[in-house]
């Protein structure tokens, strides 16, 4: 082969290469529909995107030091770092608690939607961790939000989650449905479930507890 065979050929891998990264770069969500909503459930809805961070002794609490335990381990091949992997879970345990979610449901989402990448994006443009579509910070919040933020992104995600399910009347099937904008099809839904289980601190074989809501 000819030294400009040579090249054309290291140029074609290189593109090929470049084109395989943004690819596994992206995540895959499903298109979430914008749709109108009544001025009272904007409200409703603004009001719990509101900032109220968790207390700066969260993470030192009985139950999330238990839920760090059990967790940490489990995810320690996704988020390599300590520190990264400690407040992702705190986060996650926080903001599914306070929105009234089990925080193994969220984690399920998280690792479906994203493989726990805080800078995925997916072909429909949702972003972050719970691939959150950019309309709802214009909705809900101020416009401004990033959605690349951990806790931002962790409170939009959760917020609509607890909004679907309030809306489908408890039913996390179809909840789950219309946050992903595949409402009444199964493979979402079993997919999250699924992934659920993976990080279910109960005994093998036991089934994946929904957990009950937490008053906000």
């Amino acid at each position: 082969m000819t030294q400009q065979g040579r090249w054309r050929r290291a140029v074609r891998a290189g593109a090929l290469a470049a084109a395989l990264a943004l690819v596994g770069a992206r995540a895959f969500a499903g298109n979430q529909a914008e749709e109108a909503l009544a001025p009272s459930v904007v409200t409703v809805l603004a009001n719990a995107i509101s900032d109220r961070p968790a207390p700066a002794d969260y993470a030192l609490r009985p139950e999330v030091q238990r839920w760090l335990a059990t967790m940490g381990p489990k995810l320690a091949r996704r988020v390599t770092d300590p520190a990264e992997r400690r407040d992702l879970l705190a986060t996650v345990h926080y903001e599914a608690v306070r929105a009234g979610l089990d925080p193994l449901l969220v984690m399920g989402v998280i690792h479906h939607e994203s493989g726990f990448r805080k800078y995925a994006v997916s072909v429909a443009d949702a972003r972050g961790y719970m691939q959150v579509m950019p309309f709802w910070t214009r909705l809900i919040g101020n416009g401004t939000h990033n959605l690349f933020h951990l806790r931002t992104n962790l409170r939009y995600g959760c917020v609509i989650l607890r909004h679907y399910l309030d809306r489908e009347g408890g039913d996390l099937f179809r909840a789950l449905g219309r946050y992903n904008g595949s409402l009444g099809r199964a493979e979402y839904p079993t997919a999250v479930l699924a992934a659920m289980r993976r990080y279910d601190a109960q005994p093998a074989g036991a089934p994946a507890s929904l957990g009950a809501a937490v008053p906000r």
